[in-house]
């Protein structure tokens, strides 16, 4: 794990990015990898690479987040990127990967509600991906709306949304 990291900060080639991300991602499944991966700062390596212009290294990107932020450890080091995911959301084209990618690790991290504050902003754009959006789309957008509408702190905020 140590030396995929090293990799990833390395390489310039996105398709060497591209497979480390992929396999650091399915690294993630096990627990253990997952305080692994954030004990060396694999967190901030990853989630630098939200800045890549390329979107399939973006996405695979936002899916090794979205993997690693089943451990409430690695949530509080990924919260910095949401405000950063939310732009990628907005974004990104209709019902692309990178969106669906986005939209996954907002769901992750809007289950508890610790994080919403960050996705107040985002309301609207979550509301036209639920009107525009395929089926797909729609469906992930709902897990978000649905994890932040469970937060009484938030009904103003969805209810007064402009769309």
């Amino acid at each position: 794990l140590q030396k995929l990291i090293h990799l990833l900060q390395a390489t310039d080639d996105p398709l060497i990015q591209e497979q480390a991300l992929i396999t650091l991602s399915n690294s993630a499944a096990f627990s253990v990898n997952q305080d692994i991966i954030r004990n060396l700062d694999g967190l901030s390596v990853i989630g630098g690479m939200l800045t890549n212009c390329l979107p399939k290294v973006k996405e695979k990107a936002l899916n090794a987040l979205n993997n690693l932020s089943m451990n409430i450890k690695n949530q509080e080091e990924i919260q910095v990127f949401i405000t950063q995911v939310c732009r990628i959301v907005e974004s990104a084209p209709l019902n692309s990967d990178v969106q669906l990618a986005g939209l996954r690790l907002l769901t992750n991290m809007s289950v508890t509600s610790d994080y919403h504050q960050k996705m107040i902003n985002s309301i609207p754009c979550f509301l036209h991906l639920l009107s525009e959006g395929t089926e797909r789309t729609q469906i992930q957008v709902l897990k978000v709306l649905v994890n932040l509408s469970a937060n009484p702190a938030m009904t103003r905020h969805l209810l007064r949304a402009q769309v």
